[in-house]
């Protein structure tokens, strides 16, 4: 491969779970230097999820491609500052102040390195009335506004709100760090500004940038969007239908060509033709009959046959695919989304290609090496990458 884009960019992460070291494995996926400050006996994502011989699959992944060093920021604090001289940039994820409580806070490092560019990844962020408040990323779904729209529609269930399977906040927050902080470089580095910048982000506001046009709207006239399921209010026909084989069938329908070719291929021209489905607000306006009409014909079908006819058709259409069916998938095999990846410490394993491709270059050589032992770097970085004296 050619030099990877991040290539020469120096970063140091005090990251724990989830949303600071996904940043950085972005980051280090596209060529950066990370060095990872783990706390004694390391960051504690290890000890979630399956294991195998004592050592976290998760970490296979979450740590891949990053340098691991041990260090106690309590009782060590000027080896974390001769790190942050040398570094382009900083991210953290600790609780809004905790870098501050043990005197290592923004200024302290911008007087060890001015040019340092620091993200900050919090539950609520470095200011405001809930600075303090503990927050996970179910707490980000929840107050951002996206765990109240994940319900089934008012009165179906008395079942709560779902969330969504994986941790969104983290990972939002995650990749609005990593963009704030490539545009706090660039301003650096390229605009010649010469000086860091502390990026604030933070889980709540990351989910709540989502929230597509329903603030203006609740401005117009008080309108608050509800839970719709697996259909979406502002189309039709979109939704998840049930087939033969106790399979779901995500089907998106919702332009007036594509309706039309969906209902000949479900045996329905006629409702194509009819005036009330004629336009999408029509058929939102319909969309309990539609629905009905659409999974009576799923309902007699296996999942693939009836992907397969929609297919053909020329219809948005997916099974809904569980991680097995992505593992085996063609699609995802032959752009090395998957990779089969060989883990010292796990053995042999799958790992995500990059989400993001150059040039349209083979991702086989993103993954340099996998989530090391805890500390597996640390004489490196404290006696080669910093010239500490040994002994």
């Amino acid at each position: 491969m050619s030099t990877p884009p991040l290539a020469g960019l120096k970063i140091l992460e005090i990251g724990h779970y989830i949303a600071a070291p996904f940043c950085t494995r972005i980051l280090a996926d596209l060529g950066a230097e990370v060095v990872k400050l783990e706390p004694p006996g390391g960051d504690p994502f290890r000890g979630w999820g399956a294991e195998k011989d004592g050592n976290s699959v998760w970490f296979s992944i979450h740590g891949r491609n990053k340098l691991s060093i041990e260090l106690d920021l309590k009782k060590d604090r000027a080896t974390l500052l001769k790190l942050a001289a040398r570094a382009d940039v900083l991210v953290e994820n600790l609780r809004a102040g905790q870098l501050e409580r043990l005197n290592i806070g923004p200024e302290v490092l911008l007087a060890a390195n001015p040019r340092l560019v620091i993200a900050r990844i919090s539950g609520y962020g470095q200011d405001g009335p809930y600075r303090d408040k503990p927050a996970f990323g179910a707490i980000g779904e929840a107050i951002g506004g996206l765990r109240y729209l994940t319900g089934h529609p008012g009165g179906t269930t008395e079942l709560p709100p779902p969330r969504c399977g994986i941790s969104i906040s983290d990972d939002l927050a995650g990749l609005y760090a990593a963009i704030g902080l490539l545009a706090a470089v660039w301003q650096r580095d390229a605009m010649g500004t010469g000086r860091g910048r502390v990026v604030d982000v933070n889980l709540v506001d990351s989910v709540f940038s989502l929230m597509e046009g329903m603030l203006p709207e609740y401005a117009l006239d008080g309108r608050v969007r509800q839970p719709a399921g697996a259909a979406l209010p502002t189309a039709s026909p979109t939704n998840t239908y049930p087939c033969a084989d106790g399979r779901w069938l995500c089907i998106a329908g919702n332009s007036d060509l594509i309706f039309a070719r969906l209902m000949a291929a479900i045996g329905r021209p006629e409702l194509a033709a009819d005036p009330a489905y004629e336009t999408n607000g029509l058929r939102c306006d319909n969309r309990a009959a539609l629905d009905a009409a659409i999974a009576a014909w799923t309902r007699t079908l296996p999942a693939r046959e009836a992907e397969a006819i929609l297919e053909a058709a020329e219809v948005p259409c997916s099974r809904l695919f569980d991680i097995a069916d992505c593992a085996a998938d063609p699609h995802f095999r032959a752009r090395q989304a998957v990779q089969e990846i060989d883990d010292p410490l796990i053995g042999r394993t799958l790992h995500p290609g990059p989400a993001i491709r150059l040039d349209g270059e083979r991702p086989e050589d993103v993954v340099r090496w996998t989530g090391p032992a805890v500390g597996a770097h640390t004489d490196f970085v404290l006696h080669t990458l910093l010239g500490l004296p040994r002994g």
